[in-house]
C-alpha cells in the first residue's frame, strides 16, 4: 500500500485528488532539486547528446548539452508514485512497469550513443523494435488476464463498444505502445518541444482516467467503467510535476535533453494511458503533434523511396520549419499551441457521445 496510508485515519488522505496533488508537488520538488546536480555530473562525465550530422546548422552549438534527463524525471515520478499510490492496484502496477521497462530501453540506447559519441551507435532499429515489443507484451498481458479490465474496442463520440478484440487486443495494445513511444521520440528534437505536449496529453488522459474510475461520473458521461482506474491519476500527476521540473532546465536554450530514456518511456506511458482509458483512437487527437511529426517522417521516407523526391526540406517536420527560416522558439511555442487546442477538442468528446 501507499505510504500516505499511515494517515488513513484522516479522510483527507483517502481522496485520489488529494494524493495526486501531493504527488505533483513532491515530484516537482524532487526533480528541481536533483536535476541541476545531475546536469553538473553529466557535464563532468561528458554525457553529451551526439548531434545528428544532417541537423540544421544552429543545432551544432548544442553538442555540449548533456542528455538522459529523462532518467531523472522518470525516477522522481516512479518514486513519488510508490509513496502516494496504491501499489496493489493492477493498473498502477502495469503503469509503473511500462514506465520502467521503456526507460531501460531508452537508457541502453542513450548510453550506446554517449559512449561511442555517435548518434547512430545506440540500439539498432531492429533491436529497439524487438525490445519495445517485449516490453509491451510485459505491460499489456496482465491487463488481458485481469478481471478488472476488458478487451472491448471503443471509438470517440460513441458510448457503446464496437466489438470485442479478444486475443487480438494484445497485438493492438502493443502497436499503440510502440507507435506512441516512437512518435514522442521523433518529436523530441527541439528544446521543450516534446515536453509540453506530453504534459497536455497526460493531463487530458488523467481526466479521462479519473472520470472512468468514478462510478457516478462514468455513468453520467457514458464512459467505460473500471474500478481502481482512477488510482493511475496519481502517477499522471507525479509525471506532470516531474516534467514541469524538467522543463525548467529543458526550455530554450536547454541545459539538458531528455534523451531516449525520457522520450521512449514518456510516449509508451501516454499510449498505455490511452489503452486503459479506452481512448486508443482519440489518442490521434490528444497526441496530434506527435502524430504530425510521425506522418511527416513516413511521407518523407515513402516519397523519397518511391518517387526519389522529398516532401519536406527535412523531416521530422519541425526541422522543415527551421529550414524555411522559422526560429526555434517560434516553432516550439506554435506546436505547444496546437497541442493545447487539440487536447481541448479531445476533452470536448466527454459531452458529445
Amino acid at each position: 500500500m501507499y505510504y500516505l496510508s499511515e494517515f488513513s485515519n484522516y479522510a483527507f488522505f483517502t481522496y485520489i485528488s488529494v494524493r495526486a496533488g501531493f504527488a505533483f508537488f513532491i515530484a516537482l520538488g524532487l526533480t528541481l532539486f536533483i536535476m541541476p546536480r545531475f546536469i553538473t555530473w553529466a557535464k563532468a562525465k561528458k554525457a553529451n547528446q551526439p548531434i545528428y550530422e544532417l541537423a540544421p546548422q544552429n543545432h551544432k552549438v548544442k553538442c555540449d548539452t548533456p542528455t538522459m534527463g529523462g532518467l531523472i524525471f522518470i525516477a522522481c515520478a516512479v518514486f513519488t508514485s510508490l509513496i502516494c499510490a496504491k501499489i496493489d492496484n493492477i493498473f498502477v502496477i502495469t503503469a509503473l512497469l511500462c514506465l520502467i521497462s521503456y526507460t531501460l530501453i531508452g537508457l541502453i540506447d542513450d548510453l550506446g550513443k554517449i559512449l561511442k559519441k555517435n548518434n547512430h551507435s545506440g540500439l539498432s532499429p531492429k533491436v529497439k523494435l524487438i525490445t519495445q515489443i517485449g516490453a509491451g507484451l510485459l505491460c499489456v498481458t496482465p491487463l488481458y488476464f485481469s478481471p478488472e479490465f476488458n478487451t472491448q474496442f471503443y471509438i470517440p463520440f460513441y458510448k457503446y463498444p464496437l466489438f470485442n478484440m479478444q486475443i487480438f487486443a494484445i497485438a493492438f495494445w502493443i502497436l499503440v505502445l510502440i507507435s506512441s513511444s516512437n512518435a514522442v521520440n521523433l518529436t523530441d528534437g527541439l528544446d521543450g518541444l516534446a515536453t509540453v505536449p506530453s504534459i497536455f496529453s497526460l493531463a487530458t488522459l488523467g481526466i479521462f482516467l479519473y472520470l472512468s474510475g468514478n462510478l457516478n461520473y462514468s455513468e453520467y458521461l457514458l464512459l467505460p467503467k473500471f474500478q481502481g482506474l482512477g488510482e493511475v491519476v496519481i502517477i499522471c500527476a507525479a509525471l506532470i510535476g516531474a516534467l514541469m521540473g524538467f522543463l525548467w532546465y529543458n526550455c530554450y536554450p536547454a541545459q539538458i535533453f531528455m534523451g531516449d530514456s525520457g522520450s521512449l518511456s514518456l510516449g509508451a506511458f501516454i499510449g498505455f494511458l490511452a489503452i486503459i482509458s479506452k481512448n486508443e483512437i482519440l489518442l490521434l487527437l490528444i497526441g496530434f503533434v506527435f502524430v504530425l511529426e510521425t506522418i511527416s517522417v513516413i511521407l518523407q521516407v515513402g516519397s523519397f523511396k518511391i518517387f526519389h523526391k522529398r516532401v519536406f526540406k527535412m523531416a521530422p517536420i519541425h526541422h522543415h520549419f527551421e529550414k524555411i527560416g522559422w526560429v526555434e522558439n517560434k516553432i516550439i511555442v506554435r506546436f505547444w499551441m496546437i497541442a493545447l487546442l487539440t487536447n481541448l477538442l479531445a476533452l470536448a468528446s466527454l459531452k458529445i457521445r
